[in-house]
């Protein structure tokens, strides 16, 4: 796949094959490509937590927060859920803020999980308490996101957004999940620039 063939696939997927594990190998090729990633200040502030065990993954999921449009779905059913996750850790030892860095790695291990054939979804709606059990020290470690992994059980189909107020995703009688997206006219304000974007 080339660059936005990758983009285009790296969508915030809820639902799994559960039982499609993901690889110790894996999961840690995933953070060591984004340990490659630019950091501001260069101060490499992040640390990772792995899972993909069983119990861990059960505790983990306990404390998620699933897809807020979408109210009458509690989340991904048993079967459907994560294989694996990565939770971002902010070391305050290291520093006292994140800056823009657990941005810039996210998207590399989501990017980098497609490219192996899997999905997952970047969370920051959380138990903060249950995680931070997981993740132990307190004082040096804040969790900043989950990242939920796994092999994608759903389709996820971009919508170009006719109603700039109207963001919000949805699933359609297909099951399908849906997600507008602004029209790129919309984005970039450089008028001579109008006779290139209505061609895209």
């Amino acid at each position: 796949m080339n660059l936005r063939e990758l983009i285009l696939k790296n969508r915030s997927y809820r639902r799994f094959y559960e039982d499609i594990k993901i690889s110790n190998e894996a999961l840690i090729e995933f953070i060591d490509n984004a340990r490659f990633t630019p950091s501001a200040r260069n101060a490499q502030p992040l640390k990772y937590f792995i899972s993909n065990d069983d119990m861990t993954n059960q505790k983990i999921f306990s404390s998620l927060v699933w897809a807020g449009y979408l109210k009458d779905w509690g989340g991904p059913k048993v079967g459907e859920r994560p294989s694996a996750y990565i939770i971002i850790v902010l070391d305050k030892k290291i520093s006292d803020k994140v800056e823009c860095d657990h941005g810039i790695v996210a998207q590399t291990i989501m990017l980098s999980a497609v490219e192996k054939g899997y999905g997952g979804c970047i969370l920051r709606s959380f138990n903060k308490e249950i995680i931070q059990e997981i993740i132990g020290d307190a004082e040096k470690f804040e969790p900043l996101l989950v990242l939920a992994l796994g092999k994608p059980k759903e389709n996820v189909i971009l919508v170009e957004m006719e109603d700039e107020r109207n963001i919000k995703y949805y699933r359609d009688e297909s099951g399908n999940h849906n997600v507008p997206k602004r029209k790129l006219s919309s984005l970039i304000l450089n008028k001579e620039f109008e006779n290139i974007i209505s061609k895209k």
